[in-house]
């Protein structure tokens, strides 16, 4: 099962996840409310970067009629999100998402949650032959020194299972060392909400646990509808061959133009059991009126906190 290792549970209406201060080590200081590209690709070097664990653990690999899952170069608009939990190094798979700020990227509730999660940073197209080809973008730090991430409150009140069908979360990520924002320099894929279940062709494209670069796949995906009272829900269902841990918050992809290399994002890896329990098979939180909500929440969110750095 794709399972949280750490979760530590937080109430806030508007969920700012983030926790102690960076700890100063290896010639990073840490200052409260502040986390720059620079600090971040101090911390996170290439070592430490093929090093970090997946969030969540991989699934038996079965599944019926799969697309099957192929590794390949990836694509600008999707990445790592590396994380700090404790004392060890963790990533999942997270993609960014346009927005009025140009700075919002896309993951799973269950790969951020957290009050010790911290020194998180998303590095687009990460591969371990080449750690940052378009540069690192930490994600943004309150005055508090808690991370810039959103997640409905539900989420870590009600736990992944309870609550799997609002397993969505966005980030706003501050610009590169060059003062650039992310999807200035990546691009971005376009939200779509109330798309319905069944679509005749999702990309879904995530970084597993083991391979060196990401994974990609095309398939239909399809209505799943909970009969388990524990994890209640409907959710977007997709077999596609490779999708262990690792890929938990990797982007459902519809009317993807491989020039581009963008398309729309109907869900996420994560949901019923935070993606499955099998690596063959993904499933999605649906993306309805609820994750429309929270992706304004966020964008008003990251307005104000860039009107404050103003």
């Amino acid at each position: 099962m794709r399972r949280t290792l750490t979760v530590a549970v937080a109430t806030a209406a508007l969920m700012l996840v983030g926790g102690p201060l960076p700890v100063a080590e290896a010639g990073v200081e840490a200052v409260p409310g502040r986390w720059s590209a620079r600090e971040a690709e101090a911390f996170w070097t290439p070592e430490r970067m093929a090093s970090a664990a997946p969030v969540a653990a991989p699934g038996a690999p079965t599944a019926a009629e799969p697309g099957t899952g192929e590794d390949f170069d990836g694509i600008p608009v999707v990445g790592r999100m590396f994380v700090m939990k404790g004392a060890g190094a963790y990533f999942c798979t997270a993609s960014v998402v346009a927005s009025p700020g140009h700075d919002l990227v896309l993951s799973a509730a269950h790969c951020l949650l957290g009050t010790d999660a911290r020194q998180v940073a998303f590095v687009p197209l990460y591969t371990r032959e080449e750690p940052q080809p378009y540069g690192m973008f930490p994600v943004l730090r309150d005055a508090g020194g808690r991370s810039q991430v959103w997640i409905d409150p539900r989420y870590p009140r009600d736990g992944p299972d309870l609550a799997a069908t609002l397993d969505v979360a966005f980030a706003q990520v501050g610009p590169d060392a060059e003062g650039r924002p992310v999807e200035e320099v990546v691009g971005a894929n376009r939200l779509v909400t109330n798309a319905g279940f069944t679509h005749p062709r999702v990309e879904l494209i995530g970084y597993p646990a083991s391979a060196p670069r990401p994974r990609r796949c095309q398939n239909r995906t399809t209505k799943f509808t909970s009969t388990d009272p524990g994890i209640p829900g409907s959710f977007l269902r997709i077999d596609c061959t490779g999708y262990p841990g690792g890929t938990s918050g990797g982007p459902f992809l519809t009317h993807y133009d491989p020039w581009t290399g963008t398309g729309d994002v109907v869900g996420v890896i994560g949901g019923w059991n935070t993606g499955g329990n099998t690596a063959d098979t993904s499933y999605s939180s649906y993306f309805g009126a609820e994750i429309r909500k929270l992706y304004e929440t966020a964008v008003a969110g990251a307005a104000v906190a860039g009107e404050a750095a103003v």
